[in-house]
């Protein structure tokens, strides 16, 4: 691994060697965080980036730490911050005893929201305004010291313009998604994400087919816990994959050459044979579409020698422009069949080391289709955000046989506010994050010929004779 040097700003160091992993480069994805929102960017120097109502561009985080803390100065540069302010101003020391008294009728604060933008167009920073708002509040003193934390809290998160910049993980992701589009995920919370790589067994060098429609953030989780070893085949509805997740990553190179993708509309082909290398390299829409996909293929093939002897008369007209275009498609769906050959290969040989299923469909009739590319003793976990779906795929393995250590199970999270004589459960939490149902597929090739009768121990079968004479 590559590794430069970087001089700390702290008393009494010198360069350090530090890995280039942890160094924010231009180009990579990174993870905004103020507070408890995050907001997942790429690094691109004079572009804007809008984040919490606020503009600002990210040109001076290059060459800085991830895990930075920056303050957002006048123009929208960013500032590493140096000093931690403290949470209370020094000079506060006086607080009530309680708040029975504290009437909140809004005429408390002197100063107005002319007089804030004036401090703002002064250039004062965020912890200054918020000691004008302690200066200026008429109740703030006979607040009790927890009400004074509170309200300092709450308009440092109002008043400082501060984000850090953190290097994006499946936990920071997973936090993201679940924090500001749910949805999207199917409700899967990081804590429930966790559980199912766990019982999914994911490891480097294995074999992993992954369904979901969780905007590729399980897809991705499976392909860090991977490390880049092994082979992930990714089983995807409609016309192609859904990775907006998984780009936030930002993994490397050799990442993307461990992943594949194969249409779910192929997959009884693949089982019965009868994909052949024509129909994997047509998309997996039917219909007019797809007719209308070949017909375009026959007249690429068919023109490819006209447009080689007339390129040097047509490359400013715009026939030109669209033979080149139609050139581009024909490499596309080219480069689209060998992808389907390569995942359609590592299928074939029905020796997959695990299935990861969460998506927003039924997941029985799924689950039931590829655990037939699933290798004997390999684990499966399929996640759904209801249970009644779980339901019907346990009953429908128990009665097909095939697997063992079915266990159908809720994950439980609950955030505490650890602080000094006032910790508690936080008020407001996720109330569910799901069920999974995990298992272990087994050959039940013995079994799948009928019952039969087990024989009799040997000392058993001589007892039993010398009793009947």
């Amino acid at each position: 691994t590559a590794l430069s040097s970087i001089h700390l700003p702290f008393p009494n160091t010198s360069t350090l060697l530090v890995d280039e992993r942890f160094i924010i480069k231009d180009g990579d994805f990174v993870v905004l965080q103020r507070g408890d929102v995050y907001k997942a960017v790429q690094i691109q120097k004079k572009r804007k980036v809008i984040f919490e109502k606020q503009w600002f561009f990210l040109d001076n985080a290059v060459g800085e730490l991830y895990g930075s803390t920056f303050e957002v100065a006048s123009g929208g540069s960013l500032q590493p911050r140096k000093s931690k302010h403290p949470e209370i101003p020094a000079e506060v020391k006086e607080s009530g005893m309680d708040n029975r008294n504290i009437v909140d009728d809004g005429r408390s604060q002197k100063l107005t929201r002319d007089d804030i933008e004036t401090l703002k167009e002064q250039g004062l920073k965020g912890q200054e305004i918020v000691q004008q708002l302690v200066e200026n509040s008429t109740t703030f003193r006979d607040k009790t010291e927890f009400a004074q934390e509170k309200y300092i809290k709450k308009k440092k998160k109002k008043y400082e313009n501060i984000i850090t910049i953190l290097k994006p993980s499946t936990r920071i992701l997973a936090l993201m998604y679940h924090g500001r589009e749910p949805g999207k995920i199917c409700h899967l919370r990081y804590d429930t994400l966790a559980q199912m790589l766990t019982l999914g067994n994911i490891h480097a060098g294995s074999k992993v087919i992954v369904f979901e429609t969780c905007a590729g953030l399980v897809l991705g989780a499976v392909m860090e816990r991977m490390g880049g070893y092994g082979s992930v085949i990714q089983m995807y509805p409609g016309g192609g994959p859904t990775r907006a997740a998984t780009d936030s990553f930002g993994f490397p190179e050799h990442f993307h050459r461990t992943l594949h993708e194969f249409p779910l509309c192929k997959v009884k082909a693949l089982l019965a044979g009868t994909l052949s290398p024509d129909e994997e390299g047509k998309d997996s829409v039917d219909g007019p579409a797809a007719e209308h996909l070949d017909t375009t293929a026959g007249q690429l093939a068919s023109s490819a020698n006209e447009q080689r002897k007339e390129r040097d008369a047509e490359d400013s007209s715009p026939e030109g422009m669209e033979s080149s275009s139609a050139q581009e498609k024909k490499v596309k769906m080219e480069e689209k069949r060998k992808k389907l050959s390569a995942a359609a290969a590592l299928l074939q040989g029905r020796n997959a080391d695990g299935l990861v299923v969460a998506s927003r469909f039924h997941p029985c009739p799924v689950l039931l289709t590829l655990l037939r590319f699933v290798a004997p003793s390999r684990p499966f976990v399929v996640y759904c955000q209801y249970r009644e779906p779980l339901i019907e795929c346990y009953s429908k393995l128990r009665e097909q046989g095939g697997v063992i250590n079915l266990r159908l199970s809720e994950t439980w999270l609950r955030h505490y506010q650890v602080l000094p004589n006032r910790t508690h459960p936080v008020l407001l939490m996720s109330g569910g994050g799901g069920y999974i149902l995990s298992g272990t597929t087994i050959d039940d090739s013995a079994s799948a010929s009928g019952p039969q009768k087990a024989e009799e121990p040997a000392p058993k079968r001589i007892k039993l004779q010398e009793t009947v004479a």
